[in-house]
């Protein structure tokens, strides 16, 4: 029984939470469905999926093989896809959707590297903070910082994306250094728009703990409050990506380091589409490896 075939029938039927309906997507029959899947579960020595009457549902080990399994068979995909466009021409318009900050301060190198290695491709860029619909609005590739919760869409992470606590050495001596999250309800804090109302902390593995705190200044731009911490402003939440090199030069200082949020990272988000057109398919190959595991902007 090939394995591939298996972990296809698997994906298949949890996100169709069907045997009958995945079966009929994949034009088998539902017996052979439910062979494939009791044939992984076996092998694995685990129970992948809970199966009722009226629906089938992927227990937790279920749910950590259905990422893997996606993981691995869009490495697949990519690696033919990759193959099967080996001898085309790379041309045409690429239409890519960045955040506005990432894009001013870090995209145009990748870019124009892209482009010395296939100068047929214009690069269309738009840069916005708002969460657009790659589809309705044709664009090819979308930057995106955070989680991709759009089942129907494919995201690769090419880059971390770490969060850190900072203020300015001026402001720190006129106000003092927080010593636990408790402390900041009484800072001056600098708020980004599209961040939650409360700001979750935890420690050590900790359980996280919500906090709500009046901020000080609000703003839809991360490089706005940056600025703002460095001018002595207050206490900024914000990515290395745009802190980096004001922490680096020792503008600001990084504060409450074991409270920091978790790190998020950078995705390419695009249609889960078959086939990808060669200039899609060469921008997210060149960019995966882009910035590597650790980037520049975080070297401080």
């Amino acid at each position: 029984m090939d394995k591939l075939d298996t972990m296809r029938t698997f994906l298949a039927v949890v996100r169709e939470g069907s045997f009958s309906r995945a079966a009929e997507k994949l034009a088998i029959s539902p017996q052979l469905a439910s062979k494939y899947v009791s044939a992984l579960e076996d092998s694995l020595h685990t129970r992948l999926l809970n199966r009722t009457t009226r629906k089938v549902s992927p227990t937790e080990a279920g749910h950590l093989y259905c990422q893997r399994c996606e993981q691995v068979l869009l490495d697949i995909e990519e690696m033919e896809d990759a193959l099967t466009n080996l001898h085309k021409k790379v041309s045409g318009v690429l239409t890519i959707s960045a955040p506005v900050s990432f894009g001013i301060r870090h995209l145009s190198r990748l870019l124009v590297d892209f482009q010395k290695k296939f100068p047929d491709v214009e690069v269309d860029l738009k840069l916005t903070d708002v969460k657009v619909d790659i589809v309705e609005e044709g664009v090819d590739i979308a930057l995106r910082i955070g989680k991709l919760n759009n089942s129907t869409l494919i995201a690769k992470k090419i880059a971390p994306i770490n969060i850190v606590i900072m203020a300015s050495p001026d402001y720190l001596q006129e106000h003092g250094t927080p010593e636990t999250p408790q402390d900041l309800p009484s800072h001056h804090y600098l708020k980004y728009s599209y961040s939650d109302s409360a700001v979750v902390f935890s420690r050590f593995g900790k359980r996280a703990q919500e906090l709500h705190f009046k901020p000080r200044l609000t703003a839809n731009n991360g490089d706005i409050l940056v600025d703002a911490a460095i001018s002595g402003g207050g206490i900024a939440i914000q990515p290395t990506f745009i802190a980096g090199e004001a922490l680096s030069e020792g503008r600001l200082v990084r504060i409450l380091h074991d409270y920091e949020p978790h790190p998020m990272g950078l995705y390419m988000v695009y249609a889960n589409r078959k086939y990808l057109p060669s200039k899609i398919r060469s921008f997210i190959d060149f960019a995966s490896d882009y910035y590597g595991p650790e980037p520049y902007w975080d070297q401080f």
